[in-house]
């Protein structure tokens, strides 16, 4: 769920590559328009969420929960400045294939540990590609963990990913983690991203989910090790952020 141990992952487009990275907290705001959330053939309500002011069903679609609007508002504005904070101890950097081609997001981490993708492959480090400490997890972040996953201990490292418009993921498993039994938790903060979610076989038919800001997604059992990705973004379907894209959040225990 944004960077994983295989290839195919989203890569910024030629004439993209050479310019910076829009930031998650400057710019213009973004005009919300209407949107349709994308249906899900089969998806039932089977699981609840505590998010600190109710409970929040959840929606099963290829074994994932989609907890819709876990984060209300304030939670989000909430999170987005203690993420303001992370990337102010450890900015974001823009990751590359083994074979240094560019990935189109562009990330950064919280924890114990950090992912970071570069000539070395993918794998998670004790310190930032600058030399610097991690920060430490979110509160709302370590919270949410607490609340959804399951798991009785903390998550490793929380990465943190940034989508500009035009950037996605390419379909991918999450399998640099030693203890796959362990959940994987995404939070979505801003504009809508278009997942898509598969089988764990590479190939065949893979469904379709709109994770709104505030939404967040558990891949645990049977779709812990599901292919899964990000199609696109949906500019100005959020006004959250200053700036048109998508913060993703991404929880892991590594072992």
């Amino acid at each position: 769920m944004g960077g994983g141990a295989e290839g195919g992952r989203g890569r910024r487009r030629e004439a993209d590559a050479a310019g910076p990275p829009l930031s998650p907290f400057h710019g213009r705001t973004a005009r919300r328009r209407r949107h349709r959330p994308g249906r899900c053939p089969g998806a039932l309500a089977v699981r609840a969420g505590r998010n600190g002011t109710g409970i929040v069903s959840a929606i099963a679609v290829r074994g994932a929960l989609w907890f819709r609007g876990f984060l209300d508002r304030a939670a989000q504005e909430r999170l987005v400045d203690e993420i303001r904070a992370v990337v102010a101890a450890a900015p974001l950097f823009a990751p590359v294939t083994r074979r240094g081609q560019p990935l189109s997001v562009r990330m950064t981490s919280a924890g114990r540990c950090g992912w970071v993708s570069d000539r070395k492959g993918y794998r998670y480090e004790p310190r930032h590609p600058d030399g610097m400490p991690w920060p430490p997890l979110p509160p709302t972040v370590a919270a949410a963990w607490e609340a959804l996953s399951g798991w009785p201990a903390p998550p490793d490292c929380c990465l943190v990913n940034w989508y500009d418009p035009g950037a996605r993921m390419g379909l991918h498993q999450d399998r640099d983690e030693a203890d796959f039994s362990a959940p994987v938790l995404s939070l979505s903060l801003g504009d809508t991203g278009v997942f898509r979610i598969g089988a764990e076989a590479r190939g065949g038919r893979t469904d379709r989910i709109d994770l709104a800001s505030g939404d967040a997604l558990l891949l645990t059992g049977p779709s812990r090790l599901a292919h899964h990705g990000i199609a696109r973004i949906l500019p100005g379907t959020s006004t959250l952020l200053p700036a048109p894209g998508r913060i993703n959040l991404t929880c892991r225990v590594v072992g």
